[in-house]
């Protein structure tokens, strides 16, 4: 595909060339990894409606390295992980436009498994980050990436920002017919 050509996302709607640049079907994964600089960083979530405190720990796993992947949870991935029948609320074209326009996104891809351990594999990061709500020993992730001397971080956890809080006070205002205040 030329360069300037916009990717059609799945809903037939044009995405930016910046942005494709970014994106990368995990088949494709081979020729995205080949322009990064090393070392890299590794991190994924379903990142439904983005909020600081997302953006603060994406921020904080690319300073750890040279570049940064963003691995996003398909939908029927995210909905195994129990958060609800109707999440998440943006579907994963649109979560992955939203990620890879941010500055700390060096490449954004995405997996359908209930863990990115076939992608990681794939990878082969330098470094793994997980939020800090993770017990990283446990994580099959942490002994996969070691297993190749790489290393495995938890980030500090951003207190007062939480996405299921957040879709939880706004259906609470739907109901009640008017507004909660400040969204954390």
């Amino acid at each position: 595909m030329p360069e300037n050509t916009p990717i059609q996302s799945f809903d037939r709607s044009p995405v930016l060339p910046s942005l494709s640049q970014k994106l990368c079907h995990p088949d494709q994964l081979a020729i995205g990894l080949a322009s990064l600089a090393r070392p890299l960083v590794f991190t994924n979530g379903v990142f439904d409606v983005l909020h600081r405190g997302h953006v603060m720990y994406l921020e904080q796993a690319r300073a750890l390295g040279a570049s940064l992947i963003i691995a996003l949870n398909t939908d029927a991935s995210a909905r195994r992980l129990g958060k609800g029948p109707d999440r998440p609320l943006n579907n994963e074209m649109d979560r992955a436009c939203v990620i890879a326009a941010l500055a700390s996104a060096s490449l954004v891809t995405w997996f359908d498994e209930d863990t990115p351990l076939q992608l990681i594999e794939r990878v082969r990061p330098d470094i793994l980050v997980k939020g800090g709500d993770y017990d990283m020993d446990k994580l099959a992730e942490t002994a996969l990436v070691k297993s190749w001397g790489g290393r495995a971080l938890a980030l500090p956890f951003v207190t007062g920002y939480s996405t299921t809080a957040l879709v939880r006070k706004i259906r609470q205002s739907d109901l009640s017919g008017k507004a909660t205040g400040d969204i954390a």
